[in-house]
């Protein structure tokens, strides 16, 4: 009869999720430092959300990892929400406690993952720069906190101005809140957060610094799609950051390239939010430079 412990096991939750390159990055990571762990992607669609909670609980995984559409769906089923995510009303890691029974506890490691990667490519944002975030999901709110933070004037472009308002009304009230490690600095209650439609994106007169696609427009499969509209150029002043990091060169991306703009994807947003919940889970430095490796690896097949 073996011996062996078996492997502790975490995850994502999501729908779709098969294109996710989270599992050979963590996985990758386990091997490389020689944790008995394993990542599994778990699609879960939306009306499977609840009862698929209790599945992995009774499974006792020990963790997951939250993608679309899941990360605001996923609030009320959880025991305890960290100041992070409530300050953005989304979560993007959970990990079982033991307090004293398993309890599931949400925490937005996207936050983190977002700022780390923005300031290596846009290092010294101004107060006052103009950020234009598309979309309005949960990757939105946590793009939106995050620039607040950092001083940036925000339009949500949307195309129901209903969401957007609730975005706004979330990050006032999570930035109002603040917390230990994240105090709310003075000149930051002078940030302003607007929202407008896609189409009147060409009325803008003031210069853009950045442009963040928090929308899965683009991702694959639908390569072929773009959340910027038809006809309408891309500001000549601005950064565009694709949060899609499949494919790693969307069609954002090389549209605004071939428009003489930068612009990254979000793979390396992907890894540096995947190395904070590695760390949360497993309490052991994350291996940066050997999961970005890998999650090339998978983008490359």
């Amino acid at each position: 009869m073996s011996t062996a412990k078996a492997a502790k096991t975490v995850g994502l939750i999501g729908w779709p999720v098969e294109h996710s390159a989270s599992p050979a990055m963590f996985n990758a990571a386990f091997k490389a430092l020689g944790l008995n762990w394993r990542y599994e992607a778990f699609p879960v669609p939306p009306d499977k959300l609840e009862r698929t909670l209790r599945d992995l609980h009774a499974r006792g995984v020990l963790g997951f990892n939250v993608t679309v559409p899941h990360k605001q769906a996923i609030l009320p089923h959880l025991d305890s929400i960290l100041p992070e995510a409530r300050a953005v009303g989304a979560v993007n890691t959970v990990t079982a406690l033991a307090d004293p029974t398993p309890i599931w506890q949400g925490t937005n490691t996207d936050i983190l993952g977002f700022q780390r990667d923005l300031l290596i490519h846009l290092p010294d944002p101004r107060p006052g720069m103009l950020a234009l975030i598309l979309g309005a999901g949960g990757a939105a709110h946590a793009a939106t906190y995050v620039l607040a933070r950092l001083g940036f004037q925000i339009m949500i472009v949307s195309r129901t101005p209903g969401r957007g308002l609730e975005l706004i009304r979330s990050i006032q009230s999570g930035l109002r809140l603040g917390d230990a490690e994240h105090p709310i600095e003075s000149t930051q209650w002078r940030m302003q957060i607007r929202t407008m439609t896609p189409d009147r994106l060409a009325e803008l007169k003031t210069p853009v610094d950045l442009i963040v696609n928090c929308t899965p427009v683009g991702m694959w499969p639908n390569t072929a799609a773009s959340p910027w509209p038809d006809g309408i150029p891309f500001p000549p002043t601005a950064f565009v950051y694709d949060m899609v990091y499949r494919p790693e060169q969307t069609l954002l991306v090389r549209q605004a390239q071939d428009a003489g703009l930068n612009a990254v994807s979000g793979l390396g947003m992907l890894v540096q939010q995947g190395a904070a919940a590695f760390q949360r889970w497993t309490g052991t430095e994350a291996p940066i430079d050997l999961m970005l490796d890998a999650a090339r690896q998978v983008l490359a097949q």
